[in-house]
């Protein structure tokens, strides 16, 4: 690569960054950019998702103060069922073209901008159905721990737009205020990458350079992301989740 685009990866990589720790479409952002460089899909698909790694993991350190209000079981049950939905991801990366996935990809993130564009008042439904409509969920339901676990194969297989779904899911399935959410969900997708990389150092190709240029600018985007996250209103910040939602799955679709 020239330097000029090097710089292009180590910018891609902090815009990703930011975006993993606020709106959670990263990967449409660093994902094109490792493919212009001329990088085949699969390996810049692994390699993408090893540099941004940093990334959610600063951005785990940024959202530390929201982390704390969760029960800690919670947050380990919701951390390790993404795990392992990601570890089947992996595997799937690695044995199926990757066209099989990425053609359902923008449906699926479509589906999920609708979850979160309307989950207040899904929300508000489901209590009033409940037997304690005062009550506070803070367990997750088969339900919940089904799509958790899908949104965690979504992301160690391709994960653009996986942190849309996962603040769907955990918005939909848990009372937590959404600048928590996202803080769990940040750190549930940093796990999740963990174990996806850590499967793709030992058995997929990886352009190793360009990972660690994204790796670069992620970690500075991330931990910037997590305070621009922390100040969004929650009515903005869902709007903002929806329309990179929708931008995304358009793109994705063209």
């Amino acid at each position: 690569m020239t330097g000029l685009q090097q710089l292009a990866v180590v910018g891609a990589g902090f815009g990703a960054g930011i975006l993993t720790s606020t709106v959670g479409v990263a990967s449409l952002l660093s994902f094109p950019v490792l493919i212009a460089m001329g990088i085949p899909p699969v390996v810049a698909n692994a390699s993408n998702t090893l540099g941004l790694l940093p990334g959610t993991m600063s951005g785990s350190f940024g959202y530390r103060r929201e982390l704390r209000e969760i029960p800690r079981r919670q947050t380990v049950a919701v951390v390790v069922i993404c795990a392992t939905g990601a570890i089947g991801g992996a595997a799937l990366l690695l044995a199926l073209p990757s066209r099989v996935f990425a053609t359902a990809a923008p449906w699926l993130i479509l589906f999920t901008c609708l979850i979160v564009g309307v989950q207040p008042w899904i929300s508000r439904w489901v209590r009033s159905r409940s037997r304690q409509p005062h009550g506070v969920r803070r367990s997750m339901s088969p339900a919940t721990t089904v799509f958790t676990a899908l949104t965690g194969v979504y992301g160690g297989y391709f994960g653009a737009g996986a942190g849309v779904m996962m603040m769907a899911v955990l918005g939909l399935g848990l009372d937590l205020e959404l600048r928590v959410v996202n803080g769990l969900k940040t750190l549930a997708l940093c796990v999740a990458n963990l174990v996806a990389g850590v499967i793709f150092v030992f058995v997929a190709d990886l352009d190793l350079a360009a990972a660690g240029l994204l790796a670069a600018g992620s970690i500075v985007g991330g931990y910037v992301g997590s305070h621009i996250g922390r100040r969004l209103p929650a009515t903005l910040l869902r709007g903002l989740i929806v329309s990179a939602g929708v931008i995304a799955a358009v793109l994705m679709l063209l």
